[in-house]
């Protein structure tokens, strides 16, 4: 929890963009410590929030002001408490806490990057776009989901990535396909150094395989549910081999959310 911090921030908006939900908060102090993977936990429930635990969301994007930094998040109404915060209005008070988590580690030279991402999950490689681009870094990305409903992103990657590949599963916007069927090409014609990807574990797998094989460095954004978003409950568990070679539990929240895809054991994280 490094450089977290505990505040009372509002609502600005809260919008429904296709399959998904775009939440931006007044959050003095978070957007400050931002970097590209970190967290934000976010209190739900209005009077019963002590009965619940946060929710805690990747950051899709901060800018700090004098004014007050303002922090957005992109996230999916799967369940009671997410529905609850896809329903506040502007104004609303929310107690928040972040950054929280281990960011996307930037290359220390320039050198070629593929960003992978899926569905909702992508939107934080757009900050980490834009911070790869300004070191001069030559960047291209891969966005898939299921259909063009659930494709984030896509016109805003294209003002920072150098090429945009949109997949999605039934050829409603872009190729028909899985962004892991045309990874390993785009690896070799990219002359990837690193690789980045967020979104289901699954896609992760697939990615961190086509990185180890092609001899690039895989970085994984993982996909878990984070109760408390500050590693207390240890529910966030991820099973991650050191270099050792010892498999050790990593808390997703706090150790992770962003783990070499080499070291994680992927098998029990993706059933």
């Amino acid at each position: 929890m490094s450089g977290a911090v505990q505040v009372q921030a509002d609502v600005l908006t809260n919008k429904k963009v296709g399959a998904f939900q775009h939440l931006t908060l007044l959050a003095p102090g978070v957007a400050e410590g931002f970097r590209p993977g970190t967290l934000l936990a976010v209190t739900v429930g209005g009077p019963l929030s002590e009965r619940q635990a946060r929710r805690t969301l990747p950051i899709f994007r901060a800018r700090a002001s004098a004014y007050g930094g303002t922090v957005e998040v992109v996230f999916e109404p799967t369940e009671p408490g997410e529905s609850w915060l896809a329903a506040v209005q502007p104004s609303t008070r929310l107690d928040v806490l972040g950054p929280l988590g281990r960011p996307f580690a930037l290359p220390k030279e320039p050198v070629p990057c593929v960003l992978v991402g899926y569905d909702a999950a992508a939107a934080p490689l757009l900050a980490l776009a834009e911070k790869l681009r300004e070191r001069r870094c030559d960047v291209h990305m891969l966005l898939g989901a299921a259909s063009e409903a659930r494709v984030f992103g896509a016109l805003d990657a294209r003002r920072s990535a150098t090429s945009v590949t949109v997949l999605t599963d039934d050829g409603s916007l872009g190729s028909t396909g899985s962004v892991l069927t045309v990874l390993p090409d785009v690896l070799v014609k990219r002359k990837a150094a690193v690789v980045y990807a967020a979104g289901p574990s699954k896609i992760l797998h697939g990615v961190a395989v086509a990185a180890e094989q092609h001899g690039a460095w895989s970085q994984t954004a993982v996909s878990v549910p984070m109760p408390c978003g500050t590693g207390l409950c240890s529910a966030c568990v991820v099973p991650v081999t050191g270099a050792d070679g010892v498999v050790r539990r990593a808390r997703a929240c706090t150790d992770g959310p962003v783990f070499r895809g080499d070291r994680v054991c992927w098998e029990p994280v993706s059933a």
